[in-house]
């Protein structure tokens, strides 16, 4: 499961977890992502850890940051630790690549997460390339424009229908890559079709050559969208995985366009037949497709299906 151990990189950049009373010498600031986070039952907050980080590393080199934990004990809202690092903006003059909330579900569920407006980051920081934020509860964002943004990603449990159209209504000419956890409805995930038309129709994000929609429990109708979007044309890869995709959509989407020209397609974690496995197979010789995570054996009553990510 994606959210169950940390990452090791992040932005290309080995993670490096930033200790206040480490006395070893510390990494060159841009070397590496530094990941800030709080165990449980710390003694300081997050804003006391962040002022430290800023006084340790050379803040004007620092080009990733990743967001753990960011509570002391019960869970509390992300806002704090947005509104510390958003204050401090101008002395973090290369920062091109930030995670919020990179937490496992040891550490929290993902929809247990408490998030808040992430619009402030993306204003904060026009140099930005890579926004990735985890947490779908009360997670907001205003439609904006950021010329240097190539990756942005949210992994929700349920991702509010009012982020997937802030996304859609942004100006974003440089993004290259997108990536939406969508979700259950009981968790949030309250976005439909009509809501991922504008990425479909290559009417926005003119720069898109990945395109994720993913973990959603109307991935057979998110894949008979897809096989007709003209913005399928201009990509290079294709996410449709951790859902509940089943030879319904699978049949929608070789029935659609020419998908021949992709490099991946990711379809992990699906409810696909043995058969209709192999039909993709025979149809995308040279398309790289992951079609691990079968679940179709296990759980043939659809109303038993489940999405890869959802509490």
């Amino acid at each position: 499961m994606a959210v169950s151990r940390h990452i090791e990189r992040f932005h290309e950049l080995p993670i490096h977890e930033f200790t206040p009373d480490d006395a070893r010498p510390l990494p060159a600031a841009g070397s590496v992502a530094w990941r800030l986070s709080l165990e449980y039952g710390s003694q300081q907050d997050f804003v006391q850890l962040w002022r430290s980080f800023l006084e340790k590393v050379d803040p004007s080199g620092v080009r990733a940051v990743v967001i753990g934990p960011w509570w002391q004990d019960g869970y509390t809202s992300v806002r704090p630790a947005i509104e510390a690092i958003t204050a401090e903006a101008r002395r973090l003059p290369a920062l091109e690549a930030l995670f919020l909330g990179e937490v496992t579900f040891d550490e929290c569920e993902i929809s247990w997460l408490e998030m808040d407006d992430v619009t402030p980051l993306l204003n904060a920081f026009p140099g930005l390339r890579s926004l990735a934020v985890r947490g779908g509860t009360d997670l907001a964002l205003e439609p904006v424009r950021h010329d240097r943004l190539t990756s942005l990603r949210f992994e929700s449990g349920g991702l509010p229908a009012t982020v997937v159209r802030a996304v859609a209504g942004s100006e974003l000419p440089a993004l290259e890559r997108l990536n939406l956890w969508l979700g259950v409805d009981e968790y949030g995930g309250d976005a439909g079709i009509d809501d991922l038309a504008p990425f479909l129709d290559g009417s926005r994000l003119p720069g898109l050559r990945h395109l994720g929609l993913a973990n959603s429990e109307i991935q057979d109708e998110i894949a008979a969208a897809v096989a007709h979007a003209p913005v399928v044309a201009r990509l290079e890869s294709l996410d449709l995985s951790m859902g509940v995709l089943s030879d319904e959509g699978a049949t929608a989407l070789l029935e659609g366009q020419p998908l021949t020209h992709l490099r991946s397609l990711d379809l992990h974690h699906h409810y696909l037949s043995d058969a209709m496995q192999e039909r993709l197979r025979e149809a995308l010789p040279g398309v790289e497709i992951d079609l691990s995570d079968a679940e179709a054996d296990e759980m043939d009553d659809e109303d038993d299906r489940y999405v890869s990510v959802a509490e």
